[in-house]
């Protein structure tokens, strides 16, 4: 007998799902980087976004009217392809809604907004190197390596 999967709805996140948003990013980190973020920066650098559309947005999936799970979109503009690559980040569903498609109904709704905006030229993310369960679940959904690396410097 094959299981019905749960009824999954994605909507653009607003500012009351500020506090799931913070959960979901304080628990994302833990979990993916064993990294205990302060709530105080993340509360504010959440609360930032939906003061500053112009530079990105949130998505929050749910299923019976619950939030488990959610991503951040955020743009980085390109002049070689002269348009926006939609950066997917803070990408975050509660365990006990894995493997119910989750993730592929956000990636599904980000990937057709990107493909209705006419600014938009591509879809990237980057994650934990030691992620294999994500690296496995992005390419599933025909995502593919780059041969660029990511590096930083913190302030």
């Amino acid at each position: 007998m094959v299981e019905k999967k749960p009824d999954i709805f994605v909507r653009r996140a607003t500012l009351e799902d500020s506090g799931i948003l913070c959960q979901f990013n304080m628990a994302m980190a833990e979990e993916t980087e064993a990294r205990s973020l302060d709530q105080a920066t993340v509360t504010a650098g959440v609360a930032q976004l939906f003061l500053d559309s112009q530079q990105g947005f949130y998505l929050v999936a749910e299923i019976g009217n619950a939030a488990c799970g959610s991503l951040m979109i955020t743009y980085e503009w390109s002049d070689w392809r002269n348009g926006l690559f939609w950066w997917i980040q803070s990408v975050y569903v509660e365990p006990t809604a894995r493997r119910n498609g989750v993730f592929t109904a956000l990636y599904q709704t980000v990937k057709q907004m990107a493909h209705h905006d006419d600014t938009a030229c591509g879809l990237r993310l980057y994650m934990e190197q030691d992620n294999m369960p994500a690296r496995a679940v992005y390419m599933t959904m025909g995502m593919e390596t780059t041969p660029y690396q990511v590096f930083e410097d913190l302030f």
